[in-house]
């Protein structure tokens, strides 16, 4: 009876074991199916994506977005403007360019336009402003204008022009006006002196006291050479 008694205690106690076994088994299956649903959710997030993307990107040396939108040359831009490359460009001479004139506005004829034309076949720079005289009896230079003087220097590839503005007189009647057909010009730097023809077939009539030239420039600027 007690044999009996003891080997039902142990059938029972083997059964409840192997359902305890069974329970826990089925909890750890359940909580490890649910595990992976998880980590595949994340992992297709845009979020995961960029993350994955950049770590991917760093690992592997490339360029980042910022890098790659960089212009091309544009570490060496800064600083490379034409005034270290002007240094070497040689001033021009009375050799590299042709002056002519011509009249502007009038009449009265107040003022003429040199132009300087660049007839070397090279680059040169146009120093300064022009260096005339109107009249044999008159031999000081013509007074140039400070506020025409370019900010920067004027270098003149081949067939190029520059200009300068000169004033002749007021236009007056009551003016001491001479008149002129040709007279002379040196660029800063040279002494040659140059014979240009005045333009018109009367020639020009100046006033001495009134003459005004500009500085060299690139243009005429309309305003900016106004004396």
């Amino acid at each position: 009876m007690n044999t009996l008694h003891r080997s039902t205690l142990l059938a029972v106690a083997g059964t409840a074991l192997a359902l305890s076994l069974t329970a826990c088994q089925s909890d750890s299956g359940g909580t490890s199916s649910s595990r992976p649903t998880a980590a595949a959710t994340v992992a297709s997030s845009p979020a995961a994506d960029a993350t994955t993307a950049a770590t991917d990107t760093v690992a592997s040396g490339a360029a980042g977005p910022a890098a790659s939108a960089r212009p091309a040359g544009a570490k060496g831009t800064t600083g490379s403007t034409g005034g270290r490359g002007t240094a070497s460009t040689p001033v021009c001479t009375a050799r590299d360019v042709r002056v002519s004139a011509a009249t502007q506005d009038g009449p009265p004829y107040t003022h003429i336009v040199l132009t300087a034309r660049n007839t070397s076949g090279h680059s040169c720079r146009l120093a300064g402003f022009p260096h005339i005289q109107f009249l044999e009896s008159h031999k000081q230079d013509v007074p140039a204008v400070a506020k025409s003087k370019p900010a920067t220097p004027v270098v003149l590839t081949a067939g190029a022009p520059a200009y300068a503005l000169v004033k002749l007189s007021d236009g007056g009647v009551d003016e001491d006006n001479e008149p002129v057909s040709a007279f002379s010009v040196q660029l800063e730097g040279d002494s040659t002196v140059l014979a240009v023809t005045a333009p018109g077939n009367g020639g020009i009539a100046v006033d001495p006291a009134k003459a005004l030239t500009g500085y060299w420039t690139p243009e005429l600027r309309n305003g900016a050479d106004d004396f």
